[in-house]
């Protein structure tokens, strides 16, 4: 399901890097002395005057995507997501189930495009859904059951296809059934609690505080990076900025939203989401460098594509309802 932060998550998707990283291109282009008429050479005995600080252009720093599009995205997908969570719960599992459909096909299609693995989609599409679904209805044992499946059926259905590529195809296949589909079953086994639509709201919630405090915060302080081979707009001062604001709407959240929860359970829920949602960034960060491209797809203006919002979604999903499970119990 896409991220519904209003704000676009800087600190998260290299925007201080935007550019960096183009489609098929290299991060840095070396400039040919054709690219630029050559300038005049000073005469040794009249040097050219140095230009004074105020003469000097500032430059101001920028959030790399087209803001009015990411909020009003944004805005459009948290109305559809908190309606139908709070409407009918199955509809939320379908759009659960219509998110994970979409980011297989998007991971998918750069797999073949960019390293020429093709991942079955059909088998990953048809069991991807059903597993969202058998995780709402039948819980954890049915997720596991269904991914198993899943993974059997990209193996038979990559059979019908010549034998070269098949362990990498294969490879990817099983791969991507995990990392999308079986990670957002997490999210609907969140809905099956009797306070389900609160436990979901509070793991959007805390992702979507996680990433904008770390964009918020490395964007205004961010000095220091944090990993930068892989993410080079990351910065300490913005995970530092994740977990404090984690913490402080995880503890919110847990006091006043969930049945039987307390402030301090919160904090705990805090950290782990920020350190959940950072390294799945990072993670996604590493897989698009890998692949040499900037987003995953362009379905949404200045957001990129659905892949680009769940990279923090899909690791914490599991982490949120394991610690729900223990603090305050499945019911």
């Amino acid at each position: 399901m896409p991220i519904v932060s209003d704000v676009p998550a800087g600190d998260n998707q290299d925007d201080h890097d935007r550019g960096a990283a183009q489609q098929g291109g290299p991060p840095f282009r070396d400039v040919t002395p054709h690219e630029h008429p050559q300038e005049p050479m000073s005469s040794p005995s009249q040097p050219a005057p140095a230009p004074s600080p105020r003469q000097q252009p500032r430059q101001k720093k920028s959030a790399g995507r087209d803001l009015g599009a990411a909020i009003g995205v944004g805005l459009g997908l948290g109305a559809v997501i908190v309606a139908s969570l709070f409407i009918w719960k199955p509809a939320f599992v379908g759009v659960i189930a219509v998110a994970v459909v979409v980011g297989l096909w998007e991971l998918t299609s750069r797999l073949q495009e960019r390293k020429g693995i093709k991942a079955p989609l059909v088998p990953l599409a048809v069991g991807g859904a059903a597993m969202v679904v058998a995780g709402y209805v039948r819980g954890p044992e049915g997720a596991w059951v269904a991914m198993a499946l899943t993974a059997l059926a990209v193996l038979v259905w990559r059979m019908t296809e010549p034998p070269e590529g098949y362990l990498k195809d294969v490879t990817a296949g099983v791969f991507a059934a995990f990392y999308v589909p079986f990670l957002a079953t997490f999210v609907a086994m969140l809905l099956t609690a009797d306070d389900g639509p609160q436990r979901v709201l509070t793991f959007l919630i805390l992702t979507v505080v996680s990433d904008t405090g770390a964009y918020a915060v490395g964007w205004r302080f961010g000095k220091h990076k944090l990993a930068p081979r892989i993410s080079p707009g990351k910065t300490r001062e913005g995970l530092a900025g994740a977990v404090a604001f984690a913490m402080a709407a995880g503890a919110l959240c847990m006091e006043f939203m969930i049945d039987d929860g307390t402030w301090w359970q919160g904090l705990v829920l805090g950290l782990a989401v920020a350190a959940s949602a950072t390294l799945g960034d990072l993670g996604e960060s590493m897989i698009k460098r890998d692949l040499g491209i900037k987003d995953m797809g362009t379905l949404l203006p200045g957001h990129g594509g659905i892949m680009d919002r769940l990279d923090s979604l899909l690791p914490t999903a599991p982490v949120v309802w394991l610690l729900l499970v223990l603090f305050v119990g499945s019911g």
